[in-house]
Protein backbone atom coordinates (compact mmCIF):
# COMPACT_ATOMS: atom_id res chain seq x y z
CA UNK A 1 0.00 0.00 0.00
CA UNK A 2 1.49 3.30 -1.07
CA UNK A 3 1.64 6.46 1.00
CA UNK A 4 -1.06 8.01 -1.21
CA UNK A 5 -3.36 5.03 -0.63
CA UNK A 6 -2.84 5.20 3.14
CA UNK A 7 -3.53 8.93 3.10
CA UNK A 8 -6.70 8.56 1.02
CA UNK A 9 -7.89 5.67 3.17
CA UNK A 10 -7.46 7.71 6.35
CA UNK A 11 -9.04 10.77 4.74
CA UNK A 12 -12.03 8.73 3.58
CA UNK A 13 -12.49 7.28 7.07
CA UNK A 14 -12.51 10.77 8.60
CA UNK A 15 -14.91 12.02 5.91
CA UNK A 16 -17.34 9.15 6.48
CA UNK A 17 -17.41 9.87 10.22
CA UNK A 18 -17.83 13.58 9.45
CA UNK A 19 -20.75 12.89 7.10
CA UNK A 20 -22.56 11.07 9.88
CA UNK A 21 -21.87 13.94 12.30
CA UNK A 22 -23.26 16.46 9.80
CA UNK A 23 -26.32 14.28 9.10
CA UNK A 24 -26.90 13.85 12.83
CA UNK A 25 -26.69 17.63 13.29
CA UNK A 26 -29.15 18.22 10.46
CA UNK A 27 -31.58 15.66 11.84
CA UNK A 28 -31.33 17.17 15.30
CA UNK A 29 -31.96 20.66 13.88
CA UNK A 30 -35.02 19.49 11.94
CA UNK A 31 -36.52 17.71 14.96
CA UNK A 32 -35.71 20.63 17.29
CA UNK A 33 -37.29 23.20 14.94
CA UNK A 34 -40.45 21.11 14.65
CA UNK A 35 -40.49 20.73 18.44
CA UNK A 36 -40.05 24.49 18.85
CA UNK A 37 -42.98 25.08 16.49
CA UNK A 38 -45.31 22.86 18.54
CA UNK A 39 -44.00 24.08 21.89
CA UNK A 40 -41.94 21.03 22.90
CA UNK A 41 -38.33 21.81 23.90
CA UNK A 42 -36.15 19.35 21.97
CA UNK A 43 -32.76 21.03 22.28
CA UNK A 44 -32.83 23.87 19.77
CA UNK A 45 -31.03 26.18 22.21
CA UNK A 46 -28.29 23.59 22.77
CA UNK A 47 -28.00 23.00 19.02
CA UNK A 48 -27.55 26.73 18.47
CA UNK A 49 -24.79 26.80 21.11
CA UNK A 50 -23.05 23.87 19.37
CA UNK A 51 -23.39 25.31 15.86
CA UNK A 52 -20.24 27.45 15.92
CA UNK A 53 -17.82 25.10 17.73
CA UNK A 54 -19.06 21.73 16.36
CA UNK A 55 -21.33 21.69 13.31
CA UNK A 56 -19.89 24.63 11.39
CA UNK A 57 -16.32 23.21 11.41
CA UNK A 58 -17.66 19.74 10.60
CA UNK A 59 -19.28 21.07 7.43
CA UNK A 60 -16.06 22.92 6.53
CA UNK A 61 -13.95 19.80 7.10
CA UNK A 62 -16.35 17.79 4.96
CA UNK A 63 -16.10 20.26 2.07
CA UNK A 64 -12.32 20.64 2.36
CA UNK A 65 -11.80 16.89 2.57
CA UNK A 66 -13.95 16.24 -0.47
CA UNK A 67 -12.03 18.86 -2.45
CA UNK A 68 -8.67 17.51 -1.24
CA UNK A 69 -9.64 13.94 -2.11
CA UNK A 70 -10.69 15.02 -5.59
CA UNK A 71 -7.45 16.96 -6.14
CA UNK A 72 -5.29 14.05 -4.97
CA UNK A 73 -7.16 11.64 -7.26
CA UNK A 74 -6.91 14.05 -10.19
CA UNK A 75 -3.19 14.63 -9.68
CA UNK A 76 -2.65 10.90 -9.31
CA UNK A 77 -4.44 10.11 -12.57
CA UNK A 78 -2.88 13.02 -14.46
CA UNK A 79 0.76 12.82 -13.41
CA UNK A 80 1.46 9.44 -11.84
CA UNK A 81 1.52 6.68 -14.40
CA UNK A 82 0.34 3.28 -13.21
CA UNK A 83 1.49 -0.01 -14.68
CA UNK A 84 -1.91 -0.59 -16.30
CA UNK A 85 -1.06 0.84 -19.67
Amino acid sequence: MTMKDKFLSGLNLVLVADVFLVLFGFGWLAVAVIGQAVGVPLGLDLWQKLWQPVFNPAIGILMAGAILSGIVNWVSRKFIKTGNG
